[in-house]
């Protein structure tokens, strides 16, 4: 048996970083941070270039969250750009196949899977809203500026390499059965294969530049009332979506005041409402009553860390209310801070990977699956309903020691997001590990029935814990994702500026403000 070890170091530096889960957008955004950027601008560019080179996990087409961290005044602000059904919905297209129990972490399913995949499943957007709102207000850059490395990106096409065959593959069934999404990502039907190929290959994206160019010259608003609007609707109406111009035209993304706790010494600030912040500060309340912290986390602290997150997955299930949501959940997170201290935590999402699988034949971009985080049962908390926002997964998290913004960290992964969420933040905080020792220390995962547990962790855990749960020992595969993919940056008490990535993601990556950030594998 041959065993590998894969180590991806932090990135250290005192100007500014950007954590991200693909390379040319954390990148990009370290460029403008370098051009004089501050910690939005770098933020909303990462993330525009996300939607162009890593289309399968987030894109203009789905929604999300921010936290941001002003280092002069200490406020902490939260945007909420989440997305939302059309107030033309009607429930009665979801109706669900067989018995309508399940419990509280297995909801029945749909027929025809039409809250899943499809142009049913799709809600109303809010990611260009939302970017557009973040960098008018905290930012420096213009739209357009904003706009341009995700163009040129564009321009370029997407890069057909191992891991972009690779997530295709995972889901070509569904994908092939929408003619502009197979025409964007598929080859004749069938998933495009590396081995085919020699040097670099980019997939054109014509349709999409020509959308990212309009919204450059016209601005974000015609996203949801100009020409590309009109250009969304009916695509979306021809394929069975009642989303209409007045769904999209009153769509606003909302500034809200974070919800806060005292951890330790430090305070927590995640988004209120409608997310996973809620329930991560439970489970850290939890913790902070029944977490023995020894000189390393051991076979009690996973205990500790199962508890929490399960009884705080229990009470969001049953009273929040949640929708099915299959482990391929598919997110990206951004974690930046600038040269001054500014941080921003956010996290854009299409929901599944690829979303709802549909790329609009006019614009050429794929579109979210919100459908799937409303409850399929009619007459619980989070049940389907016309006009309303969804309860979500994204976590973003902003954490300041002493009124300074001292750590922003979130995660990929759906319901695995807030869980490993706990460990990192005690990691760092309860045991003081660094954030390279953080993220390359074993985690379990609550989010379901059965806890896993990574099979790198010492066997007295997994006996430990399944004292008390059922357990799977799996491993921190590349695919299926187990554990979540955070990204997180940290001010030290000297001064030194860390960015951390996901070890385990090939594309993930940290860069540094005037520099390339220094990766092995």
């Amino acid at each position: 048996m041959q065993t590998w070890t894969i180590q991806k170091p932090s990135v250290e530096n005192r100007a500014g970083i950007v954590s991200a889960q693909n390379r040319f957008a954390a990148e990009a955004g370290a460029d403008v941070l370098a051009r004089g950027g501050n910690a939005m601008d770098a933020a909303i560019v990462t993330g525009l270039v996300l939607s162009v080179v890593e289309p399968w996990l987030s894109g203009i087409g789905g929604g999300g969250f921010l936290l941001y961290a002003d280092v002069k005044t200490g406020d902490v602000q939260g945007l909420d750009f989440g997305v939302k059904s059309s107030r033309k919905l009607d429930p009665g297209n979801y109706p669900i196949i067989g018995d309508q129990g399940g419990d509280w972490f297995n909801w029945p399913g749909v027929k025809d899977d039409a809250n899943l995949i499809g142009y049913r499943s799709i809600c109303v957007p809010g990611t260009i809203a939302g970017f557009s709102e973040a960098l008018k207000r905290f930012g420096t850059l213009s739209w357009a500026e904003a706009l341009a490395p995700a163009i040129e990106h564009a321009e370029r096409g997407l890069l057909m390499d191992w891991f972009a065959c690779f997530c295709i593959a995972t889901e070509w069934a569904t994908l092939s059965r929408f003619p502009t999404t197979s025409d964007i990502f598929l080859e004749n039907g069938k998933p495009p294969r590396t081995s085919d190929r020699a040097g670099d290959v980019h997939r054109p994206m014509n349709a999409k530049v020509k959308v990212l160019r309009r919204l450059a010259e016209a601005g974000a608003r015609d996203f949801y009332d100009g020409d590309i609007a009109a250009s969304l609707v009916r695509d979306l109406n021809a394929g069975g979506s009642p989303i209409d111009m007045e769904d999209l035209a009153s769509y606003q993304p909302r500034w809200v005041e974070p919800k806060t706790m005292d951890y330790r010494g430090f305070e927590i600030n995640v988004i209120p409402g409608l997310s996973g912040g809620p329930s991560f500060i439970e489970a850290m309340e939890l913790l902070a009553s029944s977490l023995v912290v020894n000189e390393m986390p051991n076979a009690a602290s996973a205990v500790a860390y199962a508890t929490a997150a399960r009884t705080s997955y229990r009470k969001r299930l049953i009273t929040m209310g949640q929708a099915a949501t299959p482990d391929g959940d598919c997110t990206s997170h951004i974690s930046v801070v600038d040269a001054e201290g500014n941080m921003v935590s956010l996290t854009n999402t299409l929901l599944s990977r690829f979303g709802s699988k549909v790329a609009l034949p006019e614009t050429g971009f794929l579109m979210n699956n919100g459908m799937m985080w409303f409850d399929p049962r009619p007459g619980h908390p989070n049940s389907i309903a016309a006009g309303v926002k969804p309860l979500a997964n994204m976590c973003p998290l902003v954490l300041r020691k002493d009124g300074q913004p001292f750590m922003a960290i979130g995660a990929a992964g759906g319901r695995q997001i807030f869980p490993a969420l706990t460990q990192l933040v005690s990691y760092v905080v309860d045991y003081g590990l660094t954030l390279e020792e953080a993220f390359h220390r074993p985690r379990i995962d609550s989010s379901t029935p059965t806890i896993k547990i990574d099979q790198r962790d010492a066997d007295d855990i997994a006996a430990a814990v399944s004292e008390h749960y059922p357990v799977e020992i799996v491993d921190n595969a590349l695919y299926p994702v187990n554990f979540a993919i955070p990204s997180a940056v940290m001010i030290r008490s000297d001064g030194m500026h860390v960015g951390q990535a996901h070890p385990y993601s090939p594309w993930a990556h940290v860069a540094a403000e005037g520099e390339t950030g220094k990766e092995t594998t």
